[in-house]
């Protein structure tokens, strides 16, 4: 094993050991930021391609974009003091004639003392995007390979995206502005689902993927949805109308359990429309 690939496997291991241990070792956000991002590149220059070493480029980005997008509460002062509150309140106020969509929906189809049918249901397909967007791409790698390169970047293009904003303009979802009185009631349904159906390991476990409660603005939950629906009706109709169904469902089903905003879901729409308009100007989405 020659020198450089040995060195490409050790920038490998750093990038995927560096993000855990940044709080134990205290390291500096750019350091983590430096070694983490090149971990990708590096495993291009250390393994041949094959289907299995794209799919580890992609994890590999995605591991990076989870440390960052959990880095900013790791100082909840600061974070706290550049918080956004108020602005997607009055948007939604203002598209809801007065009253945020999230409340006309919670007040007309749920129940205050308790959790219906339907709300097992919509928090199941909100938990089901943790691993809808990753699980796109790999459907990709295995119907249309030759697709691959073009889904990752799209869907890695639009994660990082809203990452940028999130750091940049950390916004407070609907729930947590109802628990501090910036606005009147709003139930968090998925945490009351959560806890019946998980029991005591609902608090643990959602607190590890919930790391940044103010990654909120835009939502990338329906962000990246639509970048799903977009690859998918690349490989099939069958598979486009699938996408194009979840993303609508999953749109309503977040405003409707108190995650997002509507204004969030129109920014991550946005988001997603501006990846892919971004990776034509370079010819990485050709139509």
């Amino acid at each position: 094993m020659g020198t450089a690939r040995k060195l490409a496997i050790a920038a490998v291991a750093a990038g995927v050991l560096v993000p855990p241990l940044r709080r134990r070792l205290r390291l500096p956000a750019p350091v983590v930021s430096v070694l983490a991002w090149q971990a990708p590149y590096a495993l291009t220059l250390a393994l041949p391609r094959t289907r299995a070493r794209d799919a580890g480029v992609y994890a590999l980005q995605m591991w990076a974009y989870f440390a960052h997008y959990q880095m900013p509460a790791d100082d909840p002062d600061n974070l706290l003091e550049r918080l956004k509150v108020r602005y997607p309140i009055r948007a939604d106020e203002w598209m809801g004639r007065g009253e945020a969509p999230t409340i006309r929906l919670q007040k007309r189809i749920g129940s205050s003392d308790s959790v219906r049918p339907h709300d097992f249901a919509l928090a199941a397909v909100h938990w089901a995007w943790f691993f809808y967007p990753h699980a796109t791409v790999a459907y990709t790698l295995w119907k249309r390979p030759e697709q691959f390169p073009r889904a990752a970047t799209l869907m890695a293009g639009t994660f990082d995206a809203g990452l940028l904003v999130y750091w940049l303009v950390p916004t407070a979802p609907p729930w947590w502005a109802a628990a501090n009185a910036d606005m009147p009631p709003v139930r968090r349904i998925m945490t009351e689902v959560g806890e019946q159906v998980w029991g005591r390991a609902w608090a643990p476990m959602f607190a590890y993927i919930g790391g940044n409660p103010f990654a909120a603005m835009p939502s990338l939950h329906f962000g990246t949805s639509v970048t799903a629906a977009h690859i998918l009706s690349r490989i099939g109709r069958k598979q486009g109308a699938v996408g194009w169904a979840y993303a609508g469902t999953l749109g309503f089903a977040l405003v409707y359990l108190g995650e997002h905003y509507v204004v969030d879901l129109l920014a991550g729409l946005g988001l997603a429309e501006g990846v892919r308009a971004g990776a034509r100007l370079l010819h990485l989405d050709p139509p």
